[in-house]
């Protein structure tokens, strides 16, 4: 599939590395994901085209997450093998952005002294240039605590035709325990409706049918803008003039913070026809003295209470919701707690996680009260067990049912059938005859499974 170039104007480079080839490798988020895409596209701008893998590039980018803790134990081994791949060709430059980098800063070197760039989370525009400098006069680190202006700005390569994401906000005010996303991110930083809104209707014109919102606490959007002098959300605001915007057909967001929920955001995803009917609520645990030793800003009836508000809103509404097992103290109540809370919520999906102790967390610093393996293994499989007997149930409603398709790729398992979402955001899976990769598609759901769906062309 070719890939689209989305070049805005203020960035200007003189192309010096015209016939080389690059490759960014990517761990984490969505975030980081986005951040790769603008890598690209700053190193498109320089002259370079991407090559297939890392095998046959000329620049090498490693865009690390430091999220978990074997992330750093990743990050290290990886650089670590890539010192041999640096040696098999003259002239190979190697570079490391993202979370860890800006985490560990001159550490990166210390560890790998072969990389050539460490670059930090808040000056991915300036890669080309640290790039060069590094040609002129060796390895170099350039860490900044605080971004000075939103990269809007930068080119973007993205790897979808159809799909995109839209940056509208960096960084996060809420302290919880076992995050260090405010250390590596910065504090909470809205960009302008207006050029979120220009952003989209660009991406339109080149294509694209759906965008994903992003941001680490996006129903607080807007909040340190202070439109009309108030220092209020303006989230719901901002999807009505997406949802406006002809021929976006699908807007999807993550991810908000329940303790920002608004019946005011559930009610636009209710009634604005393109944004999609899926909503994401971390829940992280369901014990309210868990909640509070994660600083998350509401406990288990107030969780409860959103649940309730969602549902009542949108009966049909697919929810989605993240859950940390094993966090530190956390006993077999606190654990029954969550198992209720999922039970009662009746997710459409979970993403679960083990607890990974991060440093520069508070959560780091709590290890007298560590769980141990055995345990949190125990607990991550009765949570995974209960999740997949309630996805299986949940899917089941769709069997029968007309849904729209987004067709998105071809399987990985499969390379004659296509995989894509319907408007709840469950995966779909359909036969690839008659249908194109971008397509949105009228289809009938003949089979479910607990993780995925099975669907015919009407």
């Amino acid at each position: 599939m070719d890939q689209l170039v989305e070049i805005k104007s203020k960035i200007q480079i003189n192309p010096s590395r015209v016939g080389k080839k690059y490759f960014v490798k990517t761990f984490g988020c969505q975030m980081n994901e986005h951040d790769s895409e603008r890598i690209s596209g700053m190193f498109e701008l320089d002259g370079m085209s991407k090559a297939i893998s890392e095998e046959y590039a000329d620049v090498l980018f490693v865009n690390t997450c430091t999220i978990r803790e074997n992330a750093d134990d990743k990050l290290y081994g990886t650089l670590g093998q890539l010192k041999q791949w640096k040696s098999e060709k003259d002239n190979r430059k190697l570079l490391v952005g993202g979370c860890a980098a800006q985490k560990d800063k001159e550490l990166v070197r210390q560890k790998a002294p072969w990389v050539d760039v460490v670059i930090g989370t808040h000056n991915l525009t300036n890669v080309v240039d640290l790039l060069n400098r590094s040609e002129d006069w060796g390895p170099l680190t350039e860490i900044i605590d605080e971004i000075e202006t939103l990269p809007t700005e930068a080119p973007s390569i993205r790897e979808s035709e159809y799909s995109a994401w839209v940056t509208i906000q960096i960084g996060c005010n809420n302290s919880c325990t076992f995050c260090i996303v405010p250390s590596v991110r910065g504090q909470e930083i809205s960009r302008r409706p207006s050029d979120i809104v220009n952003e989209a209707k660009k991406l339109v014109d080149e294509g694209v049918k759906e965008i994903t919102l992003l941001g680490q606490n996006v129903n607080s959007y807007g909040r340190d803008l202070k439109i009309e002098g108030k220092a209020r959300p303006y989230f719901s605001q901002l999807l009505e003039q997406l949802n406006d915007i002809k021929g976006l057909e699908r807007i999807r967001f993550t991810s908000p913070h329940p303790k920002d929920f608004k019946a005011e955001t559930i009610e636009s995803v209710k009634k604005l026809k393109n944004v999609c009917n899926q909503v994401h609520v971390p829940l992280q645990s369901g014990s309210s003295n868990i909640l509070s030793k994660m600083h998350r800003g509401y406990n288990k009836e107030r969780f409860i209470e959103k649940v309730d508000m969602i549902r009542k809103i949108i009966p049909d509404v697919s929810l989605t919701s993240d859950i940390i097992v094993g966090f530190p103290g956390e006993t077999e109540k606190d654990f029954q707690d969550t198992l209720d809370v999922v039970e009662y919520s009746k997710f459409d999906l979970v993403y679960m996680f083990k607890f990974s102790p991060r440093p520069g967390t508070l959560a780091y610093d709590m290890k007298d009260e560590f769980i141990s393996n055995d345990v949190i293994n125990d607990r991550f499989l009765r949570l995974k067990d209960l999740q997949t007997d309630i996805s299986e149930k949940r899917y089941k409603r769709f069997l029968n049912t007309e849904q729209k398709l987004l067709i998105e790729k071809t399987s990985k398992k499969n390379s004659e059938i296509f995989t894509g979402r319907i408007d709840g955001g469950q995966l779909t899976h359909i036969s690839k005859d008659n249908i194109s990769v971008g397509d949105i598609v009228n289809v009938k759901i003949v089979d479910t499974t607990p993780f995925y769906l099975k669907a015919e062309l009407l």
